[in-house]
């Protein structure tokens, strides 16, 4: 018998699979391994029986995980089930109507941008504010995917390993082009690295100084990355902005998503009311 045929396909063999065979962005790979490694570490296996793995979905959905986390699990599990030979499909929980808290103004965005203290936290910060990109997609940015002239933000290999564009303002431009001129930053460079040893930024980094400056905003909300992205889309949807312009500045592939928005603005929806509100009487 071919000794390859009886080969047991490990976890890393698997991570290869998705790379090669699914063709998935690195980002969405290391996704994988972060949750795998933690199924495996629960069950003492990295080959569950069909029977071990149900009954682990079913005590995370008892658990009160989040809808993300237990549907990203599901996918993971059924790819990897599938791959080591025992498949499985889950029937996937309905998506809740999620909706922000709280959202930033525009007064406290720019209160937050000017209390920063060089250059570089200016430029990484107006890039969040003024782009609605996700936080590991900041940290991917590279020098090469800023198109100063048009004023365009290119994204590789965003969320579900896709690309795509962002607009940005000229004053963000301004910001990121000053920052460059004094960090020196060359084209195939990622465009914000951490000074101490200048490696890729990283989501933990970005995270604290968020936190940071923000408190030395005076900002007494809960202050994180993502904020900004929900506060670029209702602050746009309060200036008048077109649903559809909104979804492709955020990329969103589901309109519904961008339309939980207008659910934070009701007194936007009170005033395009009596504006278009016909005459009856």
């Amino acid at each position: 018998m071919n000794m390859n045929m009886c080969k047991k396909k490990t976890t890393n063999d698997f991570y290869d699979y998705l790379l090669v065979k699914l063709g998935l962005g690195n980002i969405t790979v290391g996704g994988y391994k972060r949750v795998l490694a933690k199924v495996v570490s629960d069950l003492g296996t990295d080959r569950p029986t069909k029977g071990v793995v149900e009954k682990y979905v079913a005590d995370m959905r008892r658990s009160g995980y989040s809808y993300s986390h237990i549907r990203n699990t599901m996918l993971i599990l059924e790819r990897y089930m599938d791959f080591i030979g025992r498949r499985i499909l889950f029937t996937r929980p309905r998506r809740p109507k999620l909706m922000p808290k709280e959202v930033l103004t525009e007064g406290e965005i720019a209160r937050i941008i000017a209390a920063t203290k060089n250059s570089r936290e200016k430029a990484i910060l107006s890039v969040l504010a003024y782009s609605g990109i996700r936080n590991k997609e900041l940290c991917g940015l590279k020098v090469r995917d800023i198109d100063f002239d048009n004023s365009i933000l290119k994204i590789y290999d965003g969320k579900n390993s896709k690309d795509g564009v962002s607009q940005i303002s000229k004053e963000c431009c301004k910001s990121v082009s000053e920052y460059i001129g004094e960090y020196k930053r060359e084209h195939n460079d990622y465009l914000f690295a951490i000074i101490a040893n200048n490696r890729k930024y990283s989501g933990w980094s970005l995270r604290k100084l968020v936190k940071g400056v923000s408190h030395k905003a005076g900002i007494v909300k809960r202050v994180y990355p993502h904020l900004f992205r929900h506060s670029l889309a209702t602050c746009l949807l309060n200036r008048g902005a077109n649903i559809m312009s909104i979804q492709s500045q955020l990329r969103h592939n589901n309109l519904n998503t961008t339309l939980i928005y207008a659910q934070l603005l009701p007194q936007r929806v009170a005033r395009e009311y009596q504006f278009f509100c016909p005459k009856f009487i």
